[in-house]
């Protein structure tokens, strides 16, 4: 067994690493047999990286002075799945997880995966996972069906999250088919098109809407403990910040405070492979230093550069330490 590495002055966790069960590669994530979400990637080598939960992973992780991953099922997860699949489904594959983090409980924690579409069964797969397993929260790929979470019907995993006091990671998915049809095919390759619908752009803006929706449908005011985090430099949100403050005043949307409450009080951001300083600096200014973490976005993106990017920021010793694991302990009761 591989050990944590010591030699390092700054303790790192990582929160969008994600991993595949053979069972999901045969099933839900047949498609990533033969196709990536990251043009000109190799995947055999990203296969045997999302299938790896054991020496593979630890030795990059060490290779790359990591000391934790966070690990979440890869898109695109059980999001899409009917309700009489999807909760099984679900079970198997946070069993299967489970016994990674019992291996290795220094290096690996957990997100679970959660049958969405049937939202009570969800919520009380979320109880049992952070209950038996201490799974960390759960991971949940945007709109389930077309269907967003601002809609009440999901809303009874919010509640359990809250009651649990543990956070919901909303990560991107393609859009629904109708949006692609109406927003991302144009006049270019299809190539083009399904880039523009997925890591081009209409994954981070469909999440953005996601989690604008979320806040807009007064989730937050209902459940006010609350926490969502997103990845991606927050997908365009802190950029965005201002004038939707300015556009959604309360006297407009009649909820308890301003959206900017919300997505400086509710909302996490990490890092997950978007390594641009620009980026980075305008959503330090907007959000904060206390609402950002690490991650790589692995296997997708390596740790290498995405430890390269955290030691090259401008920032104090104490705000690079709350977004290389302080802010992650104290979210996630590490």
């Amino acid at each position: 067994m591989l050990q944590k590495a010591s030699d390092k002055h700054l303790r790192t966790i990582m929160l969008e690493e994600h991993y595949a069960s053979p069972a999901f590669i045969n099933g839900p994530g047949s498609t990533l047999k033969s196709q990536t979400p990251i043009p000109g990637a190799d995947m055999p080598h990203l296969l045997d990286r999302l299938l790896d939960l054991d020496q593979l992973r630890l030795s990059e992780m060490d290779a790359a002075g990591i000391d934790m991953q966070v690990l979440s099922l890869t898109t695109p997860g059980t999001e899409q799945l009917e309700a009489g699949e999807a909760v099984p489904f679900a079970r198997d594959t946070n069993d299967y997880l489970a016994a990674a983090v019992r291996r290795y409980p220094e290096r690996f924690a957990a997100f679970a995966t959660l049958p969405t579409a049937a939202p009570e069964a969800a919520a009380d797969e979320l109880e049992r996972t952070v209950q038996t397993y201490g799974f960390k929260g759960a991971l949940i790929n945007g709109h389930s069906h077309g269907r967003y979470l601002d809609d009440p019907h999901f809303w009874p995993i919010f509640e359990r999250a809250a009651h649990l006091q543990v956070p919901l990671y909303i990560h991107p998915t393609p859009p629904p088919q109708a949006v692609i049809d109406a927003s991302y095919t144009g006049h270019f390759s299809a190539e083009i098109s399904d880039g523009l619908a997925t890591s081009g752009w209409g994954w981070h803006i469909e999440t953005a809407i996601h989690v604008l929706r979320i806040i807009l449908g007064g989730a937050f005011d209902r459940y006010p403990n609350l926490q969502l985090i997103i990845c991606h430099l927050g997908e365009a949100l802190p950029f965005m910040l201002p004038q939707l403050n300015l556009r959604f005043s309360q006297q407009l949307t009649k909820l308890q405070r301003p959206v900017s409450s919300y997505l400086r009080e509710n909302v996490y951001y990490t890092i997950s492979g978007f390594n641009f300083l620009p980026s980075f600096l305008t959503m330090l200014l907007e959000i904060g230093a206390e609402c950002i973490m690490f991650s790589a976005d692995y296997p997708f993106v390596s740790m290498e550069q995405a430890q390269t990017f955290l030691a090259q920021l401008p920032l104090s010793p104490a705000d690079k330490a709350r977004i290389a694991h302080a802010n992650a302990e104290r979210v996630l009761h590490l």
